[in-house]
């Protein structure tokens, strides 16, 4: 059965981010002003609180969707599921929200409707009441506690499709769950296909040299750019600035003007440092400690390297919402061979901490990492991430459970495709699996092939970018193993 998102009603207009007085110093940018300027510019700045080591809890599991829901909770017979409205995710998440608006104080008064550890005090039912949301957040009609900045997204994204930003609408893009054990999702984005920007770099090398006469980020416009996401100087806690002053190279969180789905949204790390298509521990914490502000199963975060369908050259993560589990988040996981672990680091290494399993049952063969803290998974997949682009292996990566979990795989799709070794009728699909995709979300651009589309055609699909189990174990024995003797030798 088809499902389609509707919009949001705005919860923040423009005008309640603007400033309660004329006194700030620093400079304004009009907003067709490039993204080259921001810097110590003033804009809509949320500073997080890093001064300890957040620890991060799993939320889901194969078998435990405690937080979000199962497909199987809105089965119809053999027709599969419904994936909940996007609606209903932004309703709840602008519960404290409403109150701020009421009082016209802007996004800022919103941290006082949120308790100490960022989350909302209340949520919204249907009727637009508080509600426990006890039992299944299916059977309670809402979804999970939101946090403060998890609403100044969805705020300032809505705002930004009233103001006609993007090239599509994405809320009108049918979307369903493909009956089956794993419950793809199916997306029918004909927009998507004809409005994207196009690739502009070679799909046989990771690594290239970020070139400034091609499209990247500091060529965005200052509409586009949502807000400035920084950690806090030390001491201070987490907190909201509807007109705050930029650094130097700020991380950037902007719309993406081509959406899969609702709230999509880049995270560009040190936006103006133009770092390539390329990421490391540091950076990856900044994507990490994203995930853990936002708070939200429903968000996750991707990463595309060159030569696994990234298309812009500059580094950035996306994240989006989606309403129902991804199919490799359901899938098994065993741990890692002892021959692939990495060897012993100092003992207070965090990387020590971090956990890797093999992921099992899955069309794409890859690795889960978890940790209890977000400094262990940034180390250890941020090392991985540097091996693989010494080794020109194209990769894909997901961040899950709210920073909780992260999946690594690598791909060979492109090589494969452009060796004639991908089949004619997978290439009919014209579908580039990305990390979304790969993790089960699939933006098809056909109608024939979303309404004929089935598990089986999904794991056909994505099985032409996996690697064999012989090649996913030496790519583990490089990145993990290969991680411990490098530290080992430093040391």
């Amino acid at each position: 059965m088809a499902v389609y998102l509707k919009r949001a009603e705005t919860v923040v207009s423009l005008q309640q981010l603007a400033p309660e007085s004329g006194g700030n110093s620093g400079i304004t940018l009009e907003p067709d002003a490039p993204v080259a300027g921001i810097a110590w510019s003033r804009l809509p700045k949320y500073s997080y609180a890093c001064d300890a080591t957040p620890k991060i809890a799993r939320i889901s599991s194969a078998t435990d969707f405690a937080r979000v829901p199962d497909v199987d909770d809105n089965s119809e017979g053999s027709g599969g599921a419904v994936v909940p409205s996007a609606q209903a995710t932004a309703a709840a998440a602008a519960s404290a929200a409403a109150a701020a608006v009421s009082t016209n104080k802007g996004l800022k008064s919103l941290a006082s409707s949120f308790t100490a550890d960022g989350f909302a005090v209340a949520e919204l039912s249907d009727d637009g009441n508080s509600s426990s949301c006890e039992g299944s957040v299916v059977e309670a009609g809402c979804v999970p506690v939101k946090s403060l900045l998890d609403s100044v997204l969805l705020a300032m994204w809505e705002e930004r499709a009233e103001q006609g930003l993007f090239r599509y609408d994405v809320t009108a893009c049918p979307t369903k769950v493909v009956p089956g054990l794993y419950g793809f999702v199916a997306q029918l984005n004909e927009g998507r296909h004809s409005k994207k920007r196009p690739t502009e770099f070679r799909v046989d090398q990771v690594v290239q040299a970020f070139d400034p006469a091609k499209f990247n980020f500091t060529k965005a416009f200052k509409k586009e750019v949502l807000f400035a996401f920084e950690p806090a100087a030390p001491g201070l806690t987490t907190s909201f600035e509807d007109f705050g002053r930029c650094n130097s190279s700020p991380n950037a969180v902007l719309i993406n003007v081509s959406p899969i789905d609702y709230g999509h949204v880049l995270l560009c790390p040190r936006v103006l440092d133009c770092i390539p298509q390329v990421f490391d521990p540091s950076t990856f914490l900044t994507a990490l400690h994203f995930a853990l502000e936002v708070g939200n199963p429903y968000l996750r975060v991707g990463y595309n390297s060159l030569g696994a369908f990234a298309t812009i050259n500059h580094l950035h993560f996306q994240a989006y919402y989606l309403n129902a589990p991804l199919p490799c988040e359901r899938a098994p996981t065993v741990p890692l061979s002892s021959s692939q672990l990495p060897k012993r680091r100092r003992p207070d290494s965090a990387a020590d901490c971090a956990h890797i399993n093999t992921l099992c049952d899955y069309p794409v063969r890859g690795w889960v990492v978890e940790g209890p803290s977000l400094a262990a998974m940034a180390q250890l997949v941020g090392d991985a991430a540097r091996i693989m682009q010494a080794h020109n292996i194209p990769h894909n990566v997901l961040i899950s459970d709210c920073g909780a979990r992260v999946f690594i795989f690598p791909q060979c799709y492109a090589k494969k495709q452009a060796k004639g070794l991908v089949q004619e009728h997978l290439l009919d699909y014209q579908v580039n699996p990305a990390v979304w995709e790969i993790s089960g979300h699939l933006v098809l651009k056909r109608a024939e092939d979303y309404a004929g589309f089935t598990e089986a055609k999904a794991w056909e699909l994505l099985a032409a970018v996996s690697l064999t189990e012989e090649e996913l174990v030496q790519v583990g024995k490089l990145i993990f193993a290969g991680q411990g003797a490098e530290t080992a030798k430093g040391t």
